[in-house]
């Protein structure tokens, strides 16, 4: 499917000194560039009115079914600018893959992974100007559905409405420590079986907040969630996977079982660990399995990997009746060395050997 883009600039651009500014410390997904991407969806008639325009204050009805029945959807990747001066996206098509995915899930209509792209590659292009030159710098791309037909009743919206913001961002933890700090969640579950686990839907995000303020409360940096079931197998954080490694050199990841985002990074870096030729399992590894092997020693190292964050070391992790540091309780070298090769392929400083990179 092939849809023309309507370019309409912003009519009064942020100045180009308070932008600089803005550009000095620009937190994470709190500096928003001027544009937005609008695409709409009528049944019937299918995805039309492509548009990149001023970004905007939405006008929903109240009674919007997203407001009702939380049909939503969204997805995060980043445009970073290469050693050349051009911009690039790392891995939108995965992202594509996985908004479809999402949209399934809550019976929404997919949008065809070209026009996904697309829509990522007119914002940048009109944005590029946003891209902060800090360290870790880069432009968060934030491509999200809502159901907009106006109904209330529990059934699937015939109307929708994609978009795409973007935002100026900087390194997404501020807690300054070289390794973050886990409280495990032991009243509160991210996901059962047969839930909306894999899908990256807003309610998912909702209710982990609760667990995620009770970790704030107790001096942690964020919650890691058990399985539903048993409340024992490690499953993932709020908004990221965990990987595990061992004194052998091997690495543990949680397996994919419909419970688990099916995180772009994580699959990114299980791809470069057995490039490095690390023996590498998906499987399932249990919270006192964590405690023990990390202070026998077997455990050396465990990160937790995102988009946002992209790599982040774990160094202490609590719950009511326990707590145990990792390793020395900072960053680890295996963790060091993927996040360094991978932030290097996402940067255009080291080789691309699987096409992740598209350049704009």
């Amino acid at each position: 499917m092939s849809l023309s883009f309507t370019r309409e600039p912003h009519p009064n651009p942020t100045p180009a000194d308070a932008r600089a500014a803005l550009l000095q410390d620009p937190g994470f997904g709190k500096t928003f560039t001027d544009h937005m991407v609008t695409i709409r969806y009528t049944e019937g008639k299918g995805w039309h009115d492509a548009s990149v325009h001023a970004r905007r204050p939405l006008t929903l009805d109240p009674a919007a079914a997203v407001l009702h029945y939380a049909q939503e959807i969204f997805e995060g990747l980043k445009a970073y600018r290469l050693e050349d001066g051009s911009m690039a996206l790392f891995r939108p098509d995965a992202n594509a893959r996985r908004f479809n995915a999402s949209a399934d899930r809550l019976a929404m209509p997919q949008l065809p992974e070209e026009l996904f792209v697309e829509s990522c590659k007119q914002l940048v292009d009109i944005d590029k100007d946003w891209f902060p030159s800090i360290d870790g710098g880069s432009l968060y791309l934030r491509p999200f559905m809502i159901a907009s037909e106006t109904f209330l009743g529990v059934k699937p919206s015939s109307e929708y409405l994609y978009m795409v913001i973007a935002a100026s961002t900087g390194n997404y933890f501020k807690s300054g420590a070289p390794a973050v700090s886990l409280w495990v969640s032991q009243d509160f579950s991210r996901a059962a079986p047969g839930g909306t686990g894999a899908a990256k839907c807003g309610g998912n995000y909702a209710a982990s907040l609760a667990a995620q303020r009770e970790a704030i409360a107790r001096g942690h940096d964020q919650v890691v969630f058990l399985d539903a079931a048993e409340q024992r197998w490690i499953e993932e954080l709020g908004g990221m996977n965990l990987f595990f490694i061992f004194n052998d050199g091997t690495m543990i990841t949680p397996p994919l079982s419909g419970t688990i985002l099916p995180g772009i990074t994580r699959d990114s870096l299980l791809t470069l660990a057995r490039d490095e030729g690390l023996t590498v399992r998906e499987e399932r590894y249990g919270i006192d399995q964590w405690q023990a092997d990390a202070e026998s020693g077997k455990l050396v190292e465990t990160f937790a990997c995102g988009t946002a964050a992209v790599v982040t070391p774990v160094g202490k992790v609590s719950a009511p009746d326990f707590s145990f540091t990792v390793g020395a309780g900072g960053p680890g070298q295996l963790t060091g060395k993927l996040k360094e090769k991978l932030v290097s392929i996402q940067r255009g400083t080291a080789a691309d050997p699987h096409g992740w990179v598209v350049r704009l």
